[in-house]
């Protein structure tokens, strides 16, 4: 005990098992978790006789008329079809199963949507 030296107290062999666990324990607690990636959101699933807007896409920019819009109905495969005109007040209820064309001032097709 002269030499300056502290001794070497020997530990219990279970103290000595824990005590790296704990440590391990203590430090992965500290890392980052990578972070939550949502899942993809699952494709459209179109019903019969619902309105699948895209079909209907090649209507924009063309000259709305009745040849047009029946058109656009039968390849959206919708049950009804209706054009909105500028300042035109409409009803705002959703239904799965019509086509609704937005026409511009011009009298040309602004948008194609389902609703």
């Amino acid at each position: 005990m002269g030499h300056g030296f502290r001794e070497f107290i020997p530990m219990p062999q279970p103290l000595r098992l824990c005590l790296p666990l704990a440590l391990f324990t203590t430090l992965s607690a500290c890392a980052q978790q990578p972070p939550q990636v949502p899942a993809a959101p699952r494709p459209p699933v179109i019903a019969p006789n619902e309105c699948n807007d895209a079909a209907a896409q090649f209507a924009v920019g063309k000259i709305a008329d009745a040849k047009l819009a029946e058109e656009a109905r039968v390849r959206a495969s919708a049950l009804r079809v209706r054009m909105v005109r500028p300042g035109q007040m409409v009803t705002m209820e959703f239904d799965a199963s019509r086509l609704t064309i937005e026409v511009d001032a011009g009298g040309k097709v602004a948008s194609v949507r389902c609703g």
